[in-house]
This record gives structure tokens, sequence and C-alpha cells, in this order.
């Protein structure tokens, strides 16, 4: 016979008590433990970035050489898309940090050069990617993803009201709006057409080519 009934109950109350605050306590790490180097892998990693804006067109156009680097893409861009001409209209070259983003804005040269009347109507050109980052895939292959890859442009194109008394027309600059927004993987060094942008009452493309890799240290 128990003589201790009362203890007896008591510690086994409490024995369980202990056992359910132990089962649910989870681990906690101390204030000051620091990432691993596998944490901080990608915060080593620079890439640079290269954006070409290339122009599709019918009418005739110097005969301008492409860069070497951009051979496959325009044998690829013959054979899909109907214009007979392809010329290189900026290059755009930046770096950046993976898990980093990049932003640009700028004013350049007329990207048509049959839409604008003058060299002083430029286009108003917008390019951003929210998030740039280096991975491998399945197969161990080196790829880069860009979240938020988005390009606008406003660009001079010049239309005509009737006729002057003296038989010319006058031109009449606007400027139109068009962009693209997506979101691309693609491996390392090797360039994509992201998409094409059709401009202009003459039916001419920009095309837009992009680039990456790890920067030379």
């Amino acid at each position: 016979m128990n003589r201790f009934p009362g203890r007896l109950s008591y510690s086994l109350i409490l024995f369980v008590a202990l056992f359910c605050f132990a089962a649910n306590v989870r681990p906690v790490l101390a204030q000051d433990d620091k990432p691993t180097a596998a944490d901080n892998k990608n915060d080593e990693i620079n890439l640079d970035t290269q954006l070409y804006l290339i122009v599709g067109t019918n009418q005739d156009v110097a005969d301008e050489k492409l860069p070497a680097v951009l051979d496959q893409v325009v044998r690829e861009l013959k054979a899909s898309l109907p214009f007979k001409n392809y010329r290189l209209t900026a290059t755009l070259i930046n770096r950046v940090k993976s898990d980093g983003r990049l932003s640009l804005r700028w004013i350049g040269g007329p990207l048509l050069a049959s839409g604008a009347a003058t060299n002083n109507t430029p286009s108003f050109n917008d390019f951003k990617i929210v998030s740039v980052k280096m991975f491998e895939d399945a197969q161990g292959r080196k790829m880069i993803r860009m979240d938020g890859f988005n390009f606008g442009s406003r660009i001079p194109v010049v239309t005509y009201n009737g006729v002057a008394s003296n038989g010319t027309a006058p031109p009449v600059i606007n400027y139109e709006n068009t962009g693209l927004t997506t979101d691309i993987s693609m491996r390392e060094g090797q360039p994509v057409v992201v998409g094409t942008l059709n401009v202009g009452p003459s039916g001419d493309a920009i095309i837009l080519v992009m680039t990456a890799k790890r920067a030379m240290k």
C-alpha cells in the first residue's frame, strides 16, 4: 500500500508537465550566430550584363558588322522574322551583384533612324531588373535568372498632316510609348532574345537581346 499518495500524484503531474514542455521546445540560434560560407556565396559573385538593342528593318541600311557574340542570334532572327536587315543601335554594359538589382534611365539618339525628323528628337529609355541571381539547374549548369526584366522607350515618330501651300508637307513629331516586362532565365554567357517591339509606321522592330556572365576578378 502506498504510504505517500499525495506526493506521488504531485510528482507524476510535475513529470508530465516537464515532458510536454520539452517536447515543444524549438532550438533557438544565438543572436551573435553568423551566416555560413554557403549563405554568403552569392554575395561574392558579381555579374557582367549586356543588353543589345537591335533594330530589324526592311529598309536599306549601311552594312554594319554586328558583334561576333550575336552571330547565332542573328541567324535565328533571320530564320524567324521577315526583316531584310539588322543593325545594332545600342549596347548597355553593367555590373550587378548576384541577388542584386539594376536600374537605368537615359536619353539617347533616335533608335529608329526613319522615325525621327532630326537628331534633335531623342529617345527616352528606361531599363531595370528587379532581381538578378546565379544558380545551378538540375544538370549542374550555371544559369542566371532575371526577375522583373523591364525595358521601356518613348520613340519619336514622324507623321504628316496635309500639304502646305508651298507644296511641302510639314512633319509632325509624336512620341510613341513601347515596352516589355517579363521574367527570364538563361545559360551563363549565352545571348538570348528577350522580345521584340514593333514600332512606327514603317514596321520596324526593336529586338532586345540579353546576356550575362560572372565578372572577372
